[in-house]
């Protein structure tokens, strides 16, 4: 870990949010689990079901980034992997159009890892905090105020008109807040993430996230380079950076 003296000239910290903030598969298997109940579905696990959805984000995305498609929101995208996996799980015929809709709205209502609420206010003393993520403004909004996240700002897919891990999105960050690359931090839990940041001349900080993806998980239980700070949760990277 660098000294935090290094840190003096950091203005900002930004943070990926799905999987580093929020838990993605925690928060859409009890929302699953919780909806089913309701609706007396029986015999579908949440777990898998959550995990399946997350595996057409990055392909999703990708289409976009590499212009085999134009510019897609996120809700969109979600929303169309929903369809796909509701017809897998066998329980398409169970939910109406418009219960669809509010099932993919799941993903506006994400929780919060423990550490990352108590984490963030720490930082906030110091910095300036907002999440740099795929998710659109409404996405974003609709989570910090259900989830209590306290961002100065919003940095969404839909202002860069981008998804990460296209540098535009990391130059974009940067050139909003009128500061040099190296006065704004990027937090995540993705090595590949942080990599595409540092490219842009951010400084990096890991937060370990070795269960974000449970069984499915392949990667990302560990730092994989020397970034500016690695750390098991936000309050360890508050205390790094001198919060």
């Amino acid at each position: 870990m660098a000294d935090q003296k290094d840190f003096n000239n950091v203005k900002a910290v930004v943070f990926d949010t799905f999987g580093t903030i929020t838990d993605w598969r925690g928060s859409v298997t009890r929302m699953g689990e919780a909806l089913a109940k309701k609706k007396g579905i029986e015999g579908v696990d949440w777990e898998a079901f959550a995990r399946a959805w997350r595996a057409g984000y990055r392909p999703g995305l990708h289409r976009v980034i590499s212009g085999q498609r134009a510019w897609t929101p996120l809700d969109v995208i979600h929303r169309e992997r929903l369809d796909e996996i509701l017809v897998e799980f066998g329980i398409a015929g169970h939910f109406t159009e418009d219960e669809k809709a509010d099932l993919n709205m799941f993903w506006h209502r994400l929780s919060p890892w423990p550490d990352s609420i108590p984490g963030l206010l720490r930082l906030k003393t110091k910095f300036l905090i907002a999440p740099l993520s795929n998710g659109s403004l409404m996405l974003l909004a609709n989570m910090a105020k259900h989830a209590g996240l306290p961002w100065d700002f919003i940095y969404s897919s839909d202002m860069h008109m981008a998804y990460k891990r296209d540098p535009e999105v990391y130059r974009n960050a940067v050139r909003l807040l009128g500061v040099k690359p190296e006065e704004v931090m990027m937090g995540a839990a993705h090595n590949d993430d942080l990599e595409a940041a540092r490219k842009e001349g951010l400084r990096t900080a890991y937060i370990n996230r070795p269960t974000e993806y449970g069984v499915d998980q392949v990667k990302d239980f560990e730092a994989t380079s020397d970034y500016d700070v690695i750390v098991d949760s936000v309050e360890d990277l508050a205390i790094a950076l001198g919060c």
